[in-house]
């Protein structure tokens, strides 16, 4: 049941890949509730998953972007406020990805050139959507930004490796910038 809790929301959704990812589920419940937003992901992923499928059942726009590019963040804000002329209230980010991880390749042992593609897609591509944001005066006071993280930001489990230290990151880069963006502009970082 809707109750149009986002009506006249816009925003930016990363991550949607599939119907098993936690972005798509958050668009449908967002698009249910009277939101409209724009889908982005890596021009690999969009080509692999269904986001099309996802785009068309919500009246999205899809636009691609790696988090990690400046360029393409900057190509992104620029297409997303055009679209809805003007500012938007929120951006979620749902986006990690250990190649450490995928090859089971333990943490005592890491490949470097791994770990460093590890931080700058599941940590420090936060900082660079929010800088981005804040560059282009994106987001309405009293807006939202949402990235997900996960309970190995404060505890060790097996196998998860350095994405632990990915979400660490990504929860300090959280409160950093938000402390920067909500005494600012009052928007909100979680």
């Amino acid at each position: 049941m809707a109750y149009n809790l986002l009506k006249g929301k816009k925003g930016i959704i990363f991550g949607a890949l599939n119907d098993m990812s936690i972005a798509w589920k958050v668009a449908e419940k967002a698009h249910e509730e009277g939101a409209q937003f724009v889908l982005t992901n890596t021009p690999m992923a969009l080509r692999m998953g269904d986001t099309d499928a996802l785009a068309k059942a919500t009246n999205s726009l899809v636009i691609a972007a790696d988090a990690t590019s400046l360029v393409d963040l900057e190509n992104l804000f620029s297409k997303t406020l055009e679209h809805f002329g003007g500012k938007i209230d929120f951006i979620l980010h749902s986006i990690g990805m250990s190649p450490n991880v995928r090859k089971k390749i333990p943490y005592d042992g890491l490949n470097y050139e791994n770990y460093q593609k590890t931080m700058d897609i599941s940590a420090i591509s936060f900082h660079k959507v929010i800088q981005m944001a804040k560059q282009h005066d994106a987001i309405n006071n009293w807006g939202s930004i949402v990235a997900l993280s996960y309970v190995a930001a404060q505890r060790t489990l097996y196998e998860y490796n350095d994405m632990a230290d990915a979400k660490a990151a990504l929860e300090s880069i959280a409160r950093s910038f938000g402390y920067i963006y909500g005494r600012e502009k009052q928007i909100r970082i979680n």
